[in-house]
């Protein structure tokens, strides 16, 4: 075989190589992306961003495969266990921690390593990390807080309360005055465990917190006997919405736009519906008061993420992606499509004053949860908050309800 002939055979292998390889160390021409966000304005974001990619990167061919929710949720165990993407969305906290104990999400500590994400989204460390690695990237998330009004807090000469004791001060003077302090519906459950997490985060801090949503801590407690102290005590003094279990919750905002309930504890979701009803000028935006200053500040941001499987067969296309996802221009168009907050720091101030409130309230965190229903086990939210629930219509029954929740965490976990 003459040298030209062993040459060109050479250079035909090296470039087959470098076009079909899919491991660790080379960038395959191949990117497969599974994704849920199937709702119209983020998969919007999510198609331009892959059309963004595909433009910077066009020897890259990528296949963006779009799912509904509901069918996402069982397909995705399914993909990650046979014939896995390069990339999958999902979510922060025990959604993500499940598949990385089942061994089926890779560990990304080196992107983050790379690109100075620790830095730039310190806040959404903890929700990514397990033992000291991160499994993932976060690229939208949003606050919870109270939304108030603002006209009526102006009415009775009220300033936005910062610890608790002037937050009850506060409310004391609304319902003084004839004016529910703080409306709720938790018909559905869920918004009862917003007020859990709060409350417990704000006491007890996020490590316990967290032991709790692990079954590692038990709801007998005694770190826990204030929470409820503190929460029974609002009930007794009327700060929340009478009938509140019959109410969903956005039924449960007809008293704040009539002017009758003074806040609300809920997601930046709620904001559309104040647009809608023409009050959204009268409406504000506080953090959750301190209770105890020594635990440190954090803050419920449910996290939408992405991940590489640990099946995926383009590795580093896949992380050439995350990185490029991980961008703070590439962030800040998806949320302001999206409507939701970009995770890194760095990325462009949002466009409108919840937004940015909340992107500052997030960025200055000590950390951040998910949210009750996501950071424990599905068994132990639905008993957890159907407790929750109950303890806010019937506060008396504390014991008991506290008892069957350290019955279901132990039998959870």
């Amino acid at each position: 075989m003459n040298k030209r002939l062993i040459i060109l055979l050479l250079s035909i292998c090296i470039l087959t190589t470098g076009i079909f390889a899919g491991g660790e160390g080379e960038v395959s021409n191949k990117l497969v992306i599974n994704s849920d966000q199937s709702d119209p304005a983020p998969k919007e974001a999510v198609a331009k961003v892959v059309e963004m990619f595909k433009a910077e990167y066009p020897e890259i061919e990528v296949q963006l495969n779009t799912f509904d929710h509901e069918s996402y949720k069982t397909s995705i165990r399914n993909f990650l266990a046979a014939e896995a993407p390069d990339i999958c969305f999902w979510y922060a906290g025990n959604r993500m921690k499940f598949f990385v104990e089942s061994d089926m999400f890779l560990d990304v500590s080196d992107v983050w390593k790379e690109e100075g994400l620790y830095e730039a989204m310190s806040s959404s460390v903890k929700a990514m990390e397990i033992d000291g690695k991160v499994y993932g990237l976060p690229w939208s998330y949003y606050q919870w807080g109270m939304y108030y009004r603002m006209d009526i807090f102006e009415k009775f000469g009220l300033s936005v309360p910062k610890t608790w004791d002037e937050f009850m001060s506060v409310n004391d003077t609304l319902v003084a005055n004839g004016v529910t302090p703080i409306s709720i519906g938790t018909k559905y459950l869920w918004t009862a465990g917003g007020w859990f997490d709060y409350l417990n985060l704000r006491v007890n801090g996020y490590n316990y917190h967290m032991k709790l949503m692990s079954g590692k801590a038990s709801y007998l407690d005694p770190e826990l006997d204030k929470v409820f102290d503190i929460w029974g005590d609002m009930i007794a003094r009327g700060h929340f919405l009478e009938n509140h279990a019959t109410y969903s919750w956005q039924e449960a905002q007809a008293p704040l736009i009539a002017g009758d309930a003074a806040m609300y504890l809920i997601g930046n979701f709620m904001i559309p519906d104040m647009e809608s009803a023409g009050v959204v000028d009268n409406m504000g935006f506080f953090q959750f008061p301190i209770i105890n200053p020594s635990v440190g500040v954090f803050e419920d941001a449910p996290t939408d993420t992405i991940h590489i499987p640990a099946k995926a067969k383009n590795i580093e296309s896949a992380k050439l992606f995350m990185k490029f996802m991980a961008r703070p221009d590439i962030q800040g168009m998806m949320t302001n499509i999206n409507g939701t907050l970009a995770a890194n720091k760095n990325a462009p101030a949002p466009d409108n004053r919840f937004r940015e409130a909340g992107a500052k309230m997030l960025g200055e965190a000590d950390g951040l949860a998910q949210f009750y229903d996501r950071d424990t086990s599905p068994e132990m939210a639905k008993v957890g908050m159907e407790g929750f629930q109950e303890f806010m219509v019937f506060p008396d029954r504390e014991d008991a309800i506290r008892q069957r929740l350290d019955t279901e965490r132990k039998s959870s976990f």
